[in-house]
């Protein structure tokens, strides 16, 4: 009976031996440590975690205190994974036995990340919608003024100056209504992603034929819903952003990679999901500058010098239309933009022919 509850929980449990080797371990422990209970019976847990002399410490130190011990977000590797952070805890139940639960922190930890990021970008936005309303009021002014003093000068040449006063004041209008990202009503129809990898693709290739473009396709993905066009803007922004860092670096044999994945029972921001389309935009650039990694979905922010600074801001808000978002992991020579939008399951007749 106390198996079966064990069996069905989801935090992973070990059963260890006074040696520290592994006796027992639930599914949760192996779907987490990637290995199954009857290869690894028998083993100490430090070849199972790939020498981790830290865990091993604390094991020992409650085997021998005979008393509880919980490390919060401590590191482990196991030998078939990559390496996770955890919260664990170590109860002694006799001399010769010891129960080891373990909760992995990384999605949490993200979900944080994510929950933080969102609301600083709410509260830009609203302080980008007031700028915005400041500067467009006197620019409508300004854009005015020019046009009517156009009308009584005769002198060409001076009518070239108010043609570019309102040329600039236009660029600029223009400006102040890309930080505040799109704004009109979303669509909501089916949308075949790889449809749109293949669209974004054709526009790269034609604006960079150096680079190569590379799939990596899942073709059993469903079609998600919303608006196709949108999700292709999104899609170019973050592409577009991975090639130009790739031009700017000089990157030899610049490569791009368009992969999709199904993530299932995914959490995205408060809420989880039983299927989530994940778009990954992979490049082999220099990649992203550490000071720009807390910034870099912010409006206005770039890493080129002529750079806007707007085009992942818009990506990463039109994500959020779609209940989606964002996420980059990057290093030199590799850099993974996954864009996570949920899917909802659509029935044949009403997909797109």
């Amino acid at each position: 009976m106390h198996q079966r509850l064990l069996e069905h929980l989801t935090t992973a449990v070990l059963l260890l031996d006074g040696e520290l080797s592994v006796r027992w371990m639930n599914p949760a422990a192996e779907a987490l440590l990637a290995v199954s209970l009857s290869r690894v019976r028998g083993s100490s847990l430090d070849t199972l975690l790939g020498g981790d002399e830290s865990i091993d410490e604390v094991l020992a130190k409650a085997r021998d205190a005979f008393h509880p011990y919980t490390q919060r977000e401590a590191r482990i590797t196991p030998l078939n994974s990559d390496p996770l952070t955890v919260d664990y805890t170590v109860t002694p139940l006799s001399d010769n036995e010891l129960l080891l639960e373990v909760e992995p922190r990384d999605r949490l930890m993200q979900i944080s990340r994510e929950e933080a990021l969102t609301t600083r970008q709410e509260t830009i936005k609203i302080l980008a919608r007031g700028l915005a309303h400041e500067v467009k009021n006197p620019l409508g002014g300004i854009r005015g003024a020019a046009q009517l003093l156009e009308r009584d000068l005769d002198d060409p040449a001076l009518r070239e100056y108010t043609h570019i006063i309102v040329e600039e004041v236009d660029r600029l209008r223009d400006l102040v209504d890309s930080m505040l990202g799109p704004n009109r009503i979303l669509k909501h129809e089916p949308v075949n992603i790889h449809r749109v990898l293949e669209r974004v693709r054709t526009l790269l290739m034609a604006e960079h034929p150096d680079v190569a473009i590379n799939r990596d396709y899942d073709p059993s993905l469903p079609d998600l819903s919303g608006d196709e066009s949108q999700v292709i803007q999104a899609v170019l922004n973050v592409a577009r952003n991975a090639v130009q860092a790739m031009s700017d670096a000089q990157t030899p044999e610049p490569t791009l990679i368009l992969r999709t994945r199904a993530r299932r029972q995914f959490t995205l921001g408060a809420e989880r999901h039983r299927l989530v389309s994940e778009v990954a935009v992979i490049d082999n650039g220099p990649g992203v500058p550490d000071a720009l990694h807390e910034t870099l979905f912010y409006p206005m922010v770039s890493g080129r010098a002529e750079g806007s600074g707007l085009g992942l801001s818009i990506a990463q808000s039109i994500l959020h239309q779609h209940q989606g978002l964002i996420e980059c992991d990057s290093r030199a020579g590799h850099t993974e933009f996954r864009l996570l939008i949920p899917l909802v399951l659509i029935s044949p007749e009403k997909r797109h022919d």
